[in-house]
């Protein structure tokens, strides 16, 4: 951006597209941002997109919109798992790749090492292979210029817009215009432009980050959303430098927002085709997918008095934030709450910081669960978002969950220990392949088993050295059961989890046992127990606070000593009968923590 005078030096700092304080801080990319610049003649769209998984298909509909991809490595890091999965992405669509090695300034950068993953991904040759850097500058002119001369199709007279996606230790930059047909300036082609990405301003309503593949949108024209089948009015239109610059319109071939007078993005989704009312166009643009969350948890205020207050800030993040999902929720042990629809857990770890620092929110999250999809004896299909769903198991025929398609970049001396640590998670590997002195480790898994520490588990057991990669793989029917757990005798629902029954009763013990370390000891016994149905498989047992009311007796009369023994023991039954256990947030958290 600054080469090309997009942005002046004045203007220039760090992490620019980066607009949010979690961005910065955890130096990852959370929201896309398109960039118009000009370079030699040509326009060039620039759009930085999330690497995670999690984010994976605003990557793949940014890479819909465009031509051609700049990938982009970390001469330090190699190729990542992220790296691989958004290469395959832009190979589905048919993409032309330019490989770049980026950070070759640094100590640490082995750029021989790196390029020979490349081209043993790529197939390409070495010559075809950019050394730059982008902290100094060297080589960025020939990125540009190699969009130029390998990004445009042939058949293209004049500039491109580009796209750029960055993950840690990748990055794709695409391009994508075309000159406007005699049908097109005559206005005989339906528009069509292609959402890839949406977002809610306070002041100005939905504002839609959009590709023009036919025709043209002017300012204030009425337009229609082809698969929400909603109707708005295009209040303004431009394009990003990276600040909105107006125009009069926006024609085919460009990159740019449309601010409407839409109240919710759920009226304009990512992958949306955008049309004209005054004419309508028949086809929608290929690669709508409606995205439906797949992780979910119970998110509770700390404060009943502020659940209000937490509705409200989930329904404003909501406006930004298509993929999120909520439903009320109510607990007898935490009162009332919100059950969240996540993407991934990186979704939920964003969506919560967001709460707890934008909003001043004190919360208690539940232990993250999957979706299930239960089938009746009568044929019927439900889906449920949690254990406490699950309805009287008489009337279940079978119960299916999700399993995930992944992948593990790791070094070759490390294999034995993931292979492990994939048996131990219930999965099973179904490739394995070598990129240079690196293994690419593909295996299934179940989504329930990877939700909580796999992540943690495979950083350690390879010292940080792997990078993990992820996506769903339909549904399968197991023998699952659901855990419950109790607390003196009364059944918690907020604890209850599915689990395979061969892993239940370790499962069971597990969690009684971090149970009985964060729950406070009472006047009297307190029994936890972990039950599949009517039959207990695990129980811990939190001793009493023990009083001794005999010290005030001085003298050595046995019967006044087992008179007032007997009068404590009936106290304490009493207690254990009318007695209300006090059960602090963490308890609901325990699968989370780690020994």
């Amino acid at each position: 951006m600054e080469l090309t005078g997009t942005v002046s030096k004045r203007e220039m700092k760090s992490q620019l597209l980066d607009s949010m304080e979690l961005e910065r801080e955890k130096g990852i990319t959370i929201k896309l941002a398109p960039v118009t610049m000009h370079w030699k003649g040509y326009t060039l769209n620039l759009i930085d997109t999330p690497g995670h998984v999690d984010f994976s298909y605003e990557v793949s509909r940014s890479l819909q919109a465009v031509e051609s991809a700049v990938l982009v490595v970390d001469a330090t890091q190699g190729i990542q798992a992220q790296t691989l999965a958004n290469v395959y992405l832009a190979l589905e669509q048919d993409l032309t790749i330019i490989p770049v090695i980026n950070k070759v300034d640094l100590p640490a950068a082995d750029v021989e090492k790196v390029s020979a993953q490349i081209i043993n991904l790529l197939g390409c040759s070495r010559e075809d292979i950019i050394e730059a850097s982008g902290k100094t500058g060297q080589n960025v002119d020939r990125i540009l210029d190699a969009v130029i001369e390998k990004g445009v199709k042939p058949s293209l007279l004049r500039g491109l817009p580009e796209v750029t996606t960055e993950d840690e230790g990748a990055s794709h930059v695409t391009t994508g215009a075309s000159d406007p047909s005699p049908e097109t300036m005559l206005g005989l082609t339906p528009t069509r432009a292609l959402i890839f990405d949406s977002y809610f301003d306070d002041y100005r309503g939905v504002v839609l980050y959009v590709r023009v593949f036919d025709g043209e949108i002017e300012k204030n024209t009425e337009i229609y959303m082809m698969a929400a089948e909603t109707k708005g009015i295009a209040l303004e239109v431009g394009i990003l430098t990276p600040k909105m610059s107006p125009r009069d319109k926006l024609s085919a071939g460009e990159i740019g927002y449309i601010v409407t007078n839409l109240k919710t993005t759920r009226e304009a989704k990512v992958g949306d085709t955008v049309t004209l009312v005054k004419n309508l166009a028949s086809e929608p643009l290929p690669g709508y997918k409606n995205v439906l969350p797949f992780v979910y948890a119970g998110f509770f205020p700390v404060s009943n008095d502020q659940y209000k207050e937490l509705k409200e800030a989930v329904e404003k993040l909501s406006l930004s934030d298509s993929a999120l999902r909520f439903e009320p929720e109510n607990s007898p042990v935490l009162g009332f709450g919100l059950r969240i629809g996540f993407l991934g857990l990186l979704h939920m770890d964003i969506i919560r910081e967001r709460l707890e620092r934008e909003f001043g929110l004190d919360l208690i999250v539940t232990n993250p669960s999957t979706n299930y999809e239960v089938v009746l004896n009568n044929g019927e299909v439900i889906e449920i978002k949690s254990a406490a769903d699950l309805p009287d198991i008489s009337e279940v025929l079978e119960i299916r969950e999700p399993w995930v398609k992944g992948e593990i970049i790791l070094p070759k001396e490390m294999i034995g220990n993931v292979l492990n640590l994939i048996n131990e998670k219930r999965g099973h590997q179904t490739n394995l392949s070598y990129i240079e002195s690196r293994a690419v480790i593909d295996f299934e898994a179940p989504m329930a088993n990877l939700l909580t520490d796999f992540y943690d588990q495979l950083k350690s057991v390879t010292s940080g050295y792997a990078s993990f990669n992820y996506e769903l793989n339909g549904y399968r029917a197991e023998d699952l059961v659901r855990i419950d757990f109790l607390v003196g005798g009364h059944k918690i629902d907020a604890l209850s989890i599915m689990a395979h029954r061969s892993e239940a009763e370790g499962i069971g013990r597990e969690v009684t046992k971090k149970l009985k370390s964060v729950i406070p000891r009472q006047n009297y016994e307190v029994a936890l127990q972990a039950a599949i149905g009517a039959r207990i498989i695990a129980r811990e047992t939190i001793g009493a606070y023990r009083k001794d009311v005999t010290v005030k007796i001085h003298t050595g009369d046995r019967d006044r000593k087992a008179k007032l023994l007997e009068k404590q023991k009936r106290g304490k039954a009493r207690m254990k009968r009318f007695g209300k256990i006090d059960i602090p947030s963490e308890a609901f958290t325990v699968m989370l923590k780690r020994d």
